[in-house]
């Protein structure tokens, strides 16, 4: 068995925003040599998520306000009692979740067609990361 752990920095210049990582985590799977297996791809942060779907400008906007209208950025959260400002952050990484697991197979991403992994930041302008562990043969 196999393993390879790197990890993905961000500092968004803006609060909300979508990052396409399917090349950084391409590159780690390939240079890792597997050739069968996993490779777990999480946001290590409670206001970030990862997830998995298309990569066209539209969907990602749509994903964005669905976002908002489930978890408003101006509600005032019990959460912001503690001297935080984030609490819709919170909520919506919990719509996206914060990891995803995605196949290996003949040593590259076994995605569909139009499958893409993103990192989404729902409380940027400050430096977090996103672990890319690889486990295989």
């Amino acid at each position: 068995m196999k393993s390879a752990t790197e990890y993905l920095w961000f500092n968004t210049a803006r609060q909300r925003d979508y990052i396409n990582i399917t090349r950084d985590v391409e590159r780690i799977v390939v240079e890792s040599g597997i050739q069968e297996g996993f490779v777990l791809v999480s946001a290590m942060h409670i206001t970030a998520g990862v997830y998995v779907n298309d990569a066209e400008d539209g969907l990602i906007a749509d994903i964005d306000e669905w976002l908002e209208k489930l978890a408003p950025s101006y509600l005032d959260y019990r959460h912001h009692q503690t001297g935080e400002r984030n609490g819709d952050a919170h909520l919506k990484s919990l719509l996206v979740h914060h990891e995803v697991i995605v196949p290996i197979t003949r040593g590259a991403l076994d995605l569909g067609p139009w499958q893409q992994i993103y990192y989404a930041e729902f409380d940027g302008r400050r430096r977090k990361r996103v672990v890319v562990k690889a486990l295989g043969l």
